[in-house]
C-alpha cells in the first residue's frame, strides 16, 4: 500500500503522462538548444522535468532561498543607526529660539486654574 501521509504527495505519473512530459522537453531541448537559450524554453523545460522529478524542484527552490539569504547578507546597510545618523549630539547645543519667533516670555502657560485639584 502506499504511504499516503503527506499533505502534499501526489499521485504518481501514468506511463502515458511521463512519456508525454519526456518527448515536450526533448522537442524544446531540440528546438532552442540543449540548455536551452531562450529564458521561457529553459523555464518550461525546467518545469517540465521538475514534475519528472520533485527532488529537482525542492533542491531548486532551497538553492534559490541561500543565494536570496546570500544576496541580503552582502546588501550594503541602508539603515541609518548610533553614529551614522548623528555626527555630533543636537541636544548638547543650545541654538535658542527658532528665527522669527520671539521667546515666550511667560513661563507658565496654564490660565491660573489648577486642574488637578478640583471639587
Amino acid at each position: 500500500m502506499a504511504d499516503t501521509s503527506g499533505v502534499f504527495r501526489i499521485n504518481p505519473l501514468q506511463a502515458w503522462q511521463r512519456e508525454a512530459i519526456t518527448k515536450a522537453a526533448q522537442m524544446i531541448r531540440d528546438k532552442f538548444g540543449n540548455p536551452p537559450e531562450d529564458a521561457h524554453a529553459r523555464q518550461a523545460h525546467e518545469g517540465l522535468l521538475e514534475v519528472l522529478d520533485p527532488a529537482r524542484r525542492t533542491a531548486r527552490l532551497q538553492r534559490e532561498m541561500s543565494e536570496a539569504t546570500r544576496q541580503v547578507a552582502m546588501a550594503p546597510r541602508t539603515e541609518r543607526r548610533g553614529k551614522e545618523r548623528r555626527r555630533k549630539d543636537r541636544r548638547r547645543v543650545d541654538l535658542g529660539a527658532p528665527p522669527g519667533i520671539s521667546e515666550r516670555r511667560v513661563s507658565e502657560r496654564r490660565s491660573g486654574k489648577d486642574r488637578r485639584n478640583r471639587r
